[in-house]
């Protein structure tokens, strides 16, 4: 059965306040979570990990802390000895608070994929970390500001040919890729059960338009979300898909009632 999920992110301001998901967790109509890493949280492992045990939110997927596939792009031991350190904190606090897969942007920041031979290398050493934990290392099709996502996937399986990814409809868009999706030439994403996760978010802007790379509401963008469910349907999906679209204003207040039509949107369109 699919389970949907609501990101933290898309709850919380960057660093805010993460006990305010339990009375939030009361509101919203998700099976669960995927709980979001910020840079911030690294000053409070323990008593983050504490309170998620005490309230027991079913989070069954981790976000990694974005810069840590900055620090991977850079490339350098001293970068990859921050990428490293930063990783096993991230799975540290997976294992902790009882998820199963945790999310990485292997190549991230500025210098993106412009060293991708520095992504491809790392992947191997995050894996063997987060194997160690009983984690499953889910590549995402992160943005790039020198190839593109769908290209670096094919490379990824090539050198890794049991490799997992999610995959984030709003960066596929941004890239013009979202229709490969349904391209038997990439069949093999979703025949050979790469893909193990999906992000739902919209996107309105155009190919690479980075003043609206934004994770929008389903319904407020471009993206034709019928065609995208109907392939879920056709190729029997079952698994975790993750509502990530921002619903906090500026005082943090969510929009709970935007949220939960976003959950109920996605039920009604799987089977």
């Amino acid at each position: 059965m699919n389970r949907i999920l609501c990101s933290t992110g898309a709850l919380l301001r960057y660093g805010g306040d993460y006990k305010i998901l339990e009375p939030l967790s009361r509101q919203l109509m998700c099976d669960g979570y995927e709980f979001m890493m910020d840079r911030p949280y690294y000053r409070q492992v323990e008593a983050l990990t504490d309170y998620f045990q005490k309230i027991k939110l079913y989070i069954p997927v981790v976000h990694c802390e974005k810069s840590i596939g900055e620090h991977i792009s850079k490339g350098g031991r001293m970068e990859w000895g921050d990428a490293c350190e930063k990783f096993e904190i991230n799975c540290d606090i997976a294992k902790s608070i009882g998820a199963e897969k945790i999310v990485i942007h292997l190549w991230d920041g500025r210098t993106s994929d412009s060293n991708f031979h520095n992504n491809l290398t790392g992947y191997y050493h995050l894996n063997e970390i987060s194997r160690r934990y009983g984690l499953d290392l889910l590549v995402e099709n992160v943005v790039c500001n020198v190839e593109n996502p769908m290209k670096h996937f094919c490379e990824l399986r090539e050198n890794y040919p049991d490799i997992h990814f999610v995959f984030d409809t709003k960066m596929a868009a941004f890239h013009g890729q979202l229709n490969l999706l349904y391209e038997t030439e990439y069949s093999w994403l979703w025949q050979e059960g790469h893909i193990c996760h999906y992000h739902v978010n919209d996107y309105s802007g155009g190919h690479m338009d980075w003043e609206n790379l934004r994770s929008l509401p389903i319904g407020t963008g471009t993206i034709d979300f019928p065609r995208f469910f109907e392939f879920l349907n056709q190729i029997g999906y079952d698994g975790f898909l993750t509502v990530e679209a921002t619903a906090h204003n500026d005082e943090g207040v969510v929009d709970v009632r935007m949220l939960n039509e976003q959950f109920r949107y996605i039920r009604t369109h799987l089977i």
